[in-house]
Order: C-alpha cells, then sequence, then structure tokens
C-alpha cells in the first residue's frame, strides 16, 4: 500500500519514540545507541519470527524511506546545523591547525589506506573490486560522526581543547568526505575514465571552497536578517529558513552543502548569538535546536538499526565486513596518530588524546546513505554490507566501551 511523506513520517516518529521509550525505561544506554541497538532487535525479530507478508512491508516501506534522500537532502542539514551552532569559535581557533588537518590530510590519507588496504584483502578472497570502488569505500567510512560519545565525553570533564577538536573534526570531515565521496563517484558515473589534476581540483574547489564561501554568504545574510529583528519566533524561523533552504540551494548551484551549514552554524552561533539576538531569543534558539538536534538524531539512529532488513547479507559479504572493520580501526589510528604526533610536540596534548580521538570516532549515517547512493550492481551490494558491518561495530563496542575507556585514561592522566 503506497504512503504519503506525513505517514511515513509518522510510522518513524512513532516507532522511535517506542523504541526511546524501551530504551529508557529497560535498558538505559544513551539514546542513539539504545534506539538503534532497540531498532536492530526488532530488525532481527521480523527476519527471524515475522511472516513474508509482515517482512516484506517493513521492507517495502524502508526501499520508500529512501534512507540516501533522507539523510544527505533532509536530516544531515540540521543536524550539522545544531551542532555547529554550540561550539565556540575562539575554542574552534585555538585548534584549528589540528581540526583542519585531521578533515583534509586525515580524509584523505584515510581514503587512500582503507581503500587500498580493502583493495588487496578483498583480492585474497578472490573478490576482483575496482580500485575506485575500494577508494569510495575509502571515503564513505572515513568520515566521524561522534555525536553520542560527545555527550558521554562533557559527564566525563574531559579538556575542553579536546572536546573542541573532536567536535571540530567531525563537523568538517563529515564535509569533506562528501565532497572527496563525490568527486570519486563522479568518475565512476562518468563511465570510470582516467581523471586528471584539473578536472580533480576544479571539481573539489567547487564543492568545497564553494561551500564554505556560500556558507559565509548564507551566514551574514541571515545574522543581518536576525539583527534587524526582536522576536524570537521569527528569529528561530529564519534560522531554520537558513538551514532548510540554503541546504537547497548549495545543492542547485553545486557547492557542498554540509560544508555550508557547518560554516552558517558557526557564524549564527558565535557573531549572530552575541550581536543580534536577545537573552530571551537565546535562550528560545537553543532549545529549539537542541529538541531538533536530539530528536533527528534518535530517528537516525532508529533507521540505522531498521536498515537491517534492507542489507543483503550473503557468506562473502559478511566475511568482508568482518574484515573491513579492523581495516577502518587500522587506517583511523594511523590517519590520526600520524598528524596529532606532530601537534603534540608543540600544542603539549594530553597522553591520551589519539587513543580517545581513535575510539572515539564513530561511524553513522551518513556512510550508509553514501554507501546506497553508489551504482546499482555487485559492488554496491558488498560496500553496503562492509559499511553497516563497519558502522554497527563502532556504535555498539566503540560506542558503548568509550566511557569507561575515557574514565581509564583520564585517571591514569
Amino acid at each position: 500500500i503506497p504512503v504519503t511523506i506525513i505517514q511515513a513520517a509518522a510510522v518513524l516518529i512513532t516507532l522511535t519514540a517506542v523504541l526511546g521509550y524501551v530504551n529508557e525505561r529497560f535498558i538505559r544506554l544513551p539514546t542513539p545507541i539504545g534506539v538503534m541497538l532497540t531498532a536492530l532487535a526488532l530488525s532481527l525479530g521480523l527476519l527471524v519470527f515475522g511472516t513474508p507478508a509482515v517482512s516484506q512491508w517493513a521492507q517495502t516501506f524502508l526501499d520508500n524511506l529512501n534512507f540516501n534522500s533522507l539523510v544527505m537532502d533532509g536530516l544531515l542539514s540540521f543536524l550539522l546545523f545544531a551542532g555547529a551552532l554550540t561550539v565556540n569559535l575562539d575554542d574552534l581557533n585555538k585548534q584549528k591547525w589540528p581540526v583542519l588537518t585531521l578533515a583534509t590530510v586525515g580524509i584523505l590519507l584515510s581514503t587512500f589506506l582503507v581503500g587500498t588496504l580493502t583493495y588487496f584483502v578483498l583480492m585474497l578472497f578472490g573478490v576482483n573490486l575496482p580500485y575506485i570502488y575500494a577508494l569510495l569505500f575509502g571515503a564513505l567510512i572515513s568520515p566521524t560522526d561522534p555525536i553520542a560519545v560527545l555527550g558521554i565525553l562533557k559527564k566525563l570533564s574531559v579538556p575542553k581543547r579536546i572536546e573542541t577538536l573532536i567536535t571540530g573534526e567531525s563537523l568538517f570531515n563529515d564535509g569533506v568526505g562528501v565532497v572527496v565521496f563525490s568527486v570519486l563517484l563522479s568518475f565512476v558515473e562518468e563511465g570510470g575514465g582516467q581523471p586528471s589534476v584539473g578536472s580533480v581540483a576544479l571539481l573539489f574547489a567547487e564543492e568545497a571552497v564553494g561551500g564554505i564561501l556560500f556558507g559565509l554568504v548564507l551566514g551574514y545574510l541571515t545574522y543581518q536578517l536576525l539583527k534587524r529583528v526582536n522576536n524570537y519566533s521569527v528569529e528561530v524561523l529564519l534560522t531554520l529558513a537558513a538551514v532548510m533552504g540554503g541546504y537547497t540551494l548549495a545543492q542547485v548551484i553545486h557547492t557542498s552543502g554540509p560544508l555550508a551549514m557547518v560554516v552558517v552554524g558557526l557564524f549564527i552561533g558565535n557573531r549572530g548569538r552575541l550581536f543580534a539576538m536577545s537573552e530571551t531569543t537565546r535562550e528560545h534558539l537553543d532549545t529549539f535546536w537542541e529538541m531538533v538536534d536530539e530528536v533527528l538524531n534518535a530517528v537516525l539512529f532508529a533507521l540505522i538499526g531498521l536498515e537491517l532488513l534492507a542489507v543483503r547479507f550473503s557468506g562473502l559479504n559478511l566475511a568482508a565486513a568482518l574484515v573491513a572493520v579492523p581495516i577502518a580501526l587500522l587506517s583511523r589510528t594511523i590517519s590520526v596518530g600520524g598528524p596529532m604526533t606532530l601537534f603534540r610536540i608543540r600544542q603539549n596534548y594530553a597522553p591520551y588524546t589519539i587513543r580517545m580521538m581513535v575510539w572515539g570516532g564513530l561511524k553513522g549515517g551518513i556512510s550508509i546513505a553514501l554507501a546506497l547512493s553508489l551504482p546499482e550492481g555487485d559492488e554496491r551490494e558488498l560496500l553496503e554490507v562492509m559499511t553497516y558491518g563497519v558502522v554497527v561495530f563502532t556504535i555498539l563496542v566503540q560506542g558503548l566501551t568509550v566511557e569507561r575507556i575515557a574514565k581509564r585514561m583520564i585517571e591514569k592522566a
């Protein structure tokens, strides 16, 4: 039975609310992780015990939702803006070089390492995955999504500079990772021709530099509008328009919407908060976007758990997913550890910084959404399962142990 957008949203929100209640009442894990875990249990239950008709309806419902479009064209803009809105620009400025290095050099290095290791390891399994697809897997699995970890870090009184470092890296490497993925995907869609350095540089500049510049212009225009009114409902509506309208316009003019939203969020969260808002507006704005952030995060993690119903598993794909986990961890260790070892010499970071960043570097819905955007075929089916395996491992294993590990490291420091 076809469903409308409102009906689909009603089912999704209702299901997320029920899963959140079950977690809060009986499991009491951090909300995003608990919601995903209960959604996974529900998916497994449907696969094992559900009737064919119910299982088919659930799979059809997920297909109609279009995970990729829902995340990349909808949820991502709100989550990145809400995350950037709370970042102090002065704190971020003190960490600008590590953040920029990790979000650019770190992502590129991780993409190359994951892609190359995946290519050769799969070859040992007898799978001849084209190298460009291996690099695409590297690009989509490299961005981090430490939303669940940030709440834990705050409760543990982690030094502000480490919290800012992890937040800044995650905000910017999401955008850069999407740009790198888009650049690589464009060559696959154009028939796999040999890319020139010039065409790569032009496309990267259009997406990344264009996204940042567009974000600055949009942030400044929104700031000017906020200065001219003193009505919190109108001002909240203006920020909502900047996110929804700005992200849509960024897609139309082919610049990076994710990077634009990060820049707009930083602009409004700092300059806008100080010079364009009353105390009443600041309180309402913070409350509104905090709620949006928490609700949409719960929805996103519920979707990740439910996506188990749509992933096509096989023995080979499962083996590849198991191998992908250590590859992703090793590559993150090198891509974070290398640059941060150099920065530790000059900036005197705590000795546990690298380990916390590696283990706290969770993967999330963006990685799955990017995998689902690949062209139909055996390569996509393989990379979907590998991506899903890495995401579930990082959230459930790393996400559920990072608090204990962080406590131990801080106590020893």
